[in-house]
């Protein structure tokens, strides 16, 4: 009985070796090869992951803190999704110069733009040190040991809520510089309007080139730098794939939590997702409004409305799929199964109970700071004031003024100022514990004019005045917004995160409950949540039905962009030049014989398990030759961190054949594709 309850209800994860789910660990992928293979995959576990030569792994970086690129070149070119490089791109554009609305190509490495702050990090090797831990070992002992003394960058982390721990040794470089990006109608096409949807034509990638000293090593930018020469870089298929065909991705997923109880998707699902939904509805609605106005508005808070709209988003699919797959319930009857087995083993048999209580212990607690996080926190100048405050009264870096003289940059006061009228509303309306003498400050004059009066004498806004209000912390302590900032600033009302299963109190059961699970059902796949680390996902190309006589094909097509073109909508109005290429068929190698037509093709739909993090990831073919950058899921699939059902959870990548032929015919960078070493 419990097979067949299991096998019906958690499909996905009991017959894992079927459904394209899971998330693995490079360095035990060997697990999974035979696998693989069966699914089509030509190569090796040393191809992927090898620690006595090179592997895939070696042209893989995690770009930023939380983006995937890959390298595709011995001459450290980079790819990775446009909405990775976008902050970096927004940093360099100006109404002189907008290169979100125009692209940018350097024509040379002279060219080429610096961008200070930009990471990328290789993974040098991940060893499983569990044994060290639980003899006793801290992890940080164990990262610092193995940093040599900072030459690396070390982190040690916990998989299976602690029942594992791996170490990842990485080197980080530190001179990444912006080659080119297309404009942000082809970078972002669709805007929020299809971000997350299918069918998608979104042409979502940016090019870096990675720079090293003399002797290959991570170094500061300096003139004197010289292309990283990465020890392994992805050939590319220019033919592509058929439905049907093995893929995997390769990549850093950043978050998963497929091993929740029913009573952590039900606050989910049931009172912090629609919060934040509302939240950040009204935050981008005044966004829009202002940046619809002013094109100086636009370009100054793109990449903010991008990361706010991206998770906003993502959250309405979410719980759309966890409601369709009625997955509270699923999780439910595979609880109370699992409870008849531990019933009779004293060490398990009160796991369950021992969690529903810590979550009805903190769910409060947890609700009050996620929602402060999203009102209050939300606000710039109380973001701003947070930051300054770790500043004040010391002697400020040359790094610090970079970011105050950025964050005036891209700052609009009535945006703020309209948004903080909106989220202390909201909050004095829904959270019953406000500061008391805030809350009573506030009400007595009541929010607009209260708030007037913050804006209008504090001096932390005044780019003339910030400087001197730092160097003296008692006047920088008495700043209105500085002091609106400290009413909240303490851990009573500072998130802990974003996941309530992460409080110590509750994440302390999901080791013992991890353990258990996977000594009773024996034939389930268990894969460690995502971590961004690195890890790898497999499937294949593969479209889907959307609805009752509605399926959706794996393959969109530059006929789909012209079909969508809109010049006058900002989102939808491609370059003249991508309308004059198409007008005159002139696709060059790259034009495909696609659904009865010549065509390009542009963005594709694969079976592989994917999250946030995995943005730029490389999907591969059978033979490790690069198909396209993964960037994103359909809506259906959003619920995929928590229950992944393999009839509808897809990731969307760029085409890579869409990525050379922009490059090459509209961008007029051709000379890029001269470094790679096209299949």
């Amino acid at each position: 009985m419990k097979r067949l309850l299991i096998t019906l209800l958690f499909a996905a994860s009991t017959v894992g070796l079927a459904a394209d789910e899971g998330m693995w660990l490079p360095s035990q992928i060997g697990q999974r090869i035979k696998d693989m293979k069966a699914k089509g995959f030509k190569l090796s576990a040393d191809d992927i992951y090898n620690e006595d030569g090179t592997s895939l792994k070696d042209a893989i970086v995690l770009f930023g803190t939380g983006c995937t690129g890959e390298m595709v070149s011995p001459d450290g070119l980079l790819l990775t999704n446009h909405h990775c490089g976008y902050g970096a791109i927004q940093q360099h554009s100006s109404v002189e110069h907008d290169y979100l609305t125009n692209g940018f190509w350097a024509m040379n490495r002279d060219e080429e733009l610096p961008n200070p702050g930009l990471t990328v990090t290789f993974l040098e090797r991940m060893e499983d040190v569990t044994a060290r831990v639980e003899a006793g070992e801290k992890p940080a002992d164990i990262a610092k040991q193995a940093s040599q003394g900072g030459k690396y960058s070390v982190r040690v982390e916990p998989l299976y809520y602690g029942n594992q721990y791996m170490m990842y040794i990485s080197k980080v470089y530190r001179d990444v510089r912006l080659v080119g990006a297309p404009p942000s109608a082809v970078g972002k096409f669709g805007g929020d309007t299809d971000n997350w949807m299918w069918p998608r034509h979104t042409g979502d990638f940016s090019v870096f080139r990675v720079y090293a000293d003399a002797n290959g090593e991570p170094a500061d930018y300096s003139k004197d730098n010289v292309p990283l020469k990465p020890k392994r870089y992805f050939k590319i298929s220019t033919k592509g794939a058929d439905e049907g065909d093995f893929t995997f991705v390769y990549g850093f997923p950043g978050t998963t939590q497929e091993y929740l109880i029913s009573d952590a998707v039900a606050y989910t699902l049931n009172r912090a997702n629609p919060t934040k939904i509302a939240l950040r509805t009204m935050r981008l609605n005044v966004i829009k409004e202002a940046s619809e106005a002013d094109p100086k508005v636009r370009i100054q808070y793109a990449a903010k409305q991008a990361r706010i709209a991206n998770a906003w988003k993502k959250w309405q699919g979410e719980s759309l799929g966890l409601g369709r797959l009625g997955t509270i319930a699923t999780k439910q009857a595979y609880e109370a199964e699992f409870q008849r087995w531990a019933n009779d083993k004293p060490e398990y048999a009160h796991l369950l109970d021992s969690m529903r209580t810590a979550y009805a212990r903190h769910e409060d607690d947890f609700f009050r700071r996620e929602f402060t996080a999203e009102s209050i926190f939300a606000i710039e100048v109380v973001n701003f004031a947070r930051w300054c405050s770790g500043r004040a009264g010391k002697e400020l870096k040359a790094a610090d003024k970079e970011y105050i003289a950025a964050f005036f940059k891209d700052y609009v006061q009535a945006i703020d100022r309209t948004t903080a009228k909106l989220m202390i509303a909201e909050y004095l309306k829904n959270i019953a514990d406000a500061p008391a003498e805030w809350a009573t400050e506030v009400r007595t004059a009541g929010v607009e004019r209260w708030v007037d009066a913050l804006y209008d004498n504090t001096a932390l806004l005044d780019p003339s005045k910030v400087e001197s209000l730092l160097a003296d912390k008692e006047s920088f302590n008495a700043d209105v917004a500085v002091k609106f900032m400290q009413t909240f600033n303490t851990d009573y009302y500072r998130s802990k995160g974003s996941i309530i299963s992460r409080l110590p109190d509750i994440a302390r059961w999901y080791k013992p409950y991890l353990k258990a699970l996977r000594e009773w059902d024996t034939e389930r796949a268990f894969y460690p949540d995502a971590n961004l680390t690195l890890r790898v996902a497999y499937g294949k190309v593969a479209g889907y039905h959307y609805a009752d006589g509605v399926y959706h094909r794996p393959y969109t097509t530059l006929d789909g962009i012209i079909e969508k073109d809109n010049p006058e909508i900002y989102d939808y109005n491609v370059p003249q030049a991508l309308r004059d290429a198409y007008a005159a068929k002139d696709y060059g190698r790259w034009a495909q014989s696609m659904y009865g037509r010549t065509t390009v093709p542009v963005a594709f739909l694969a079976a592989n398990h994917t999250t946030g993090g995995n943005s730029g990831s490389p999907i591969l073919n059978a033979k490790g030759e690069l198909l396209g950058l993964n960037f994103d899921r359909t809506w259906l699939s959003t619920m995929s961190d928590i229950q992944y059902d393999p009839e509808v959870c897809r990731n969307i990548s760029v085409d890579i054949r869409y990525v050379l032929f922009f490059i090459d015919k509209i961008g007029g960078a051709g000379y890029l594709l001269d470094e790679m070493v096209l299949k």
